[in-house]
């Protein structure tokens, strides 16, 4: 069996995934190839596989004509099917739904999609997030539909001893837009340096390439009427492979990862800090749920609410005996839930359903 894998560019958590589940479906016997349309940054990790980045018609008709794909899970672009029909793709096309940002987004996308998926797609596909079921169901009822949770890789992105720092951080990760919240990170963030601490550190991790330009005049502006340049570290586009120093390292100052988007599909962010046991503390943003569950595997507050975030932050850093049971449990959790071998037989499954040959066997 060998798949194709389409997104826009290498870059996020759709791109971690990719890496994952490269490793993942290896073990079923998959082999994987990956697409992006193009890169705005000149890092590009490791895939494992072979990577395209390309968006020309005559190269992607030879890389079909090629390979020979048995099926292509195609994230968010369902724009592209009939393209891919018209450029010699034969195998099955699935059309994957990671997010979307807003649900209104998603909803709006997803309407848009129905005759494009009604007359090209085989599969529906997502991972086990709740909003984005409830739009396929409507508008895509006769659509074959699978979920099943993203694969991760807790023994390989795992916590580094010896990292610790002289003052608690507070981090985030994200896009500088709209969905992933940053405006009440540093809201929170504020209140947390003038009511609780007043040496926090916080960290901001994200990739300057696919920031809104307006978003990132609105962030400067930001910084400086709530007077946190002093306390904000920004780091951008650092490699996949040292975040766990990061993670280990914000976990061994007493500090958490704050996440503050809106919506999420499902928050490789959150996985990996909770693999280096990293806390979490977390809007309920849907796609979440599957990892964090409240006092056991992480911590809520409500979007929108300080007082909230100031109760659940300040828990997190000084109830030890709590922040040590939600290190352990959560690092438990997620090594169960996503481990590679569900995901392989999940996927497996899905192929053949659609009746994809399993020519492993001969």
């Amino acid at each position: 069996m060998k798949v194709l894998f389409v997104f826009y560019v290498p870059s996020g958590g759709v791109e971690t995934l990719n890496r994952q589940r490269r490793a993942a479906l290896e073990l079923a016997g998959i082999s994987s190839h990956f697409l992006y349309y193009g890169k705005r940054r000149d890092l590009v990790n490791d895939h494992g596989a072979p990577l395209y980045i390309t968006n020309e018609d005559f190269e992607l008709k030879q890389i079909f004509d090629t390979n020979e794909f048995d099926a292509a899970i195609v994230t968010s672009d369902f724009l592209s099917f009939p393209r891919f029909r018209r450029l010699g793709f034969k195998g099955k096309l699935i059309l994957e739904v990671q997010g979307f940002g807003p649900k209104e987004l998603a909803y709006s996308q997803l309407k848009m999609a129905v005759p494009i998926v009604n007359n090209y797609a085989n599969a529906l596909l997502h991972p086990m997030t709740d909003h984005i079921s409830a739009i396929y169901q409507e508008f895509y009822p006769n659509t074959p539909t699978f979920a099943f949770d993203n694969c991760f890789d807790a023994g390989a992105f795992t916590y580094l001893p010896g990292t610790a720092a002289k003052k608690p951080i507070i981090a985030w990760i994200g896009r500088i837009e709209d969905n992933k919240n940053w405006r009440e990170f540093l809201e929170i963030g504020h209140k947390l340096l003038t009511e609780l601490r007043p040496d926090l550190q916080l960290y901001m991790f994200h990739d300057p390439s696919l920031a809104e330009p307006t978003e990132n005049i609105a962030f400067e502006q930001m910084l400086d009427s709530l007077q946190l340049r002093d306390h904000v570290s920004i780091m951008p586009d650092v490699p996949h492979q040292d975040m766990p120093y990061y993670f280990s390292l914000i976990a061994d100052s007493g500090g958490f990862l704050l996440a503050t988007s809106k919506v999420e599909g499902a928050g490789y962010a959150v996985l990996e800090a909770i693999s280096c046991g990293c806390p979490v503390v977390t809007t309920d943003s849907d796609g979440v749920r599957r990892a964090v569950i409240h006092n056991e595997t992480g911590k809520y507050y409500q979007i929108g609410d300080m007082d909230s975030a100031l109760q659940e932050a300040k828990e997190m850093m000084e109830n030890t005996e709590l922040r040590t049971h939600i290190r352990e449990n959560a690092i438990r959790h997620v090594k169960e839930r996503f481990h590679f071998s569900a995901y392989a037989a999940s996927f497996k499954q899905m192929l053949l359903a659609l009746g994809v040959q399993d020519n492993s066997k001969g």
